[in-house]
């Protein structure tokens, strides 16, 4: 089964969503997350989805195209 995590953002537009490596838990696998997230905005201030996608597929986490659904309340 492929277990997916949300990166949520203020913006719609901004929210991403990534395939998370099969052989990571759920909290191994948002620490990690955040620490590849806080190493690139660290670095370099100017980043962009980019930067961060790169990272994330070099650390085995895939993002994943979606369709934004409508809005639950």
């Amino acid at each position: 089964m492929q277990r997916l995590m949300v990166l949520p953002a203020k913006e719609a537009t901004a929210i991403r969503v990534i395939q998370v490596p099969e052989d990571l838990e759920e909290h191994e696998a948002y620490r990690h997350v955040v620490g590849l997230i806080a190493e690139i905005e660290e670095n370099n201030p100017e980043y962009s989805w980019e930067d961060i996608a790169a990272e994330l597929e070099a650390h085995q986490f895939y993002p994943v195209d979606f369709i934004l659904g409508p809005h639950l309340d």
